[in-house]
């Protein structure tokens, strides 16, 4: 099976939403800060409901939130 690799602009989003801190995303999308944090730097892929919910917390689609590349 092919890996690949899950990218986000989310830390871009947050600066451009008023500098939203991961605490704050978080709690808007129901997830701990930590959470968020590890999404951000790729450590984490998140569920497809958070993936959903993040993305519409910046009223975006998803595709501009989350970008997937086969490796």
């Amino acid at each position: 099976m092919a890996k690949g690799a899950l990218s986000n602009q989310i830390r871009m989003l947050r600066f451009m939403a008023g500098e939203m801190t991961q605490a704050e995303l978080g709690l808007a999308v129901g997830v701990t800060r930590q959470t968020i944090a590890a999404i951000e730097q790729g450590k984490y892929s998140p569920t497809l409901e958070a993936a959903f919910r993040i993305a519409r917390v910046f009223d975006k689609p998803l595709e501009e939130v989350f970008q997937w590349e086969e490796g």
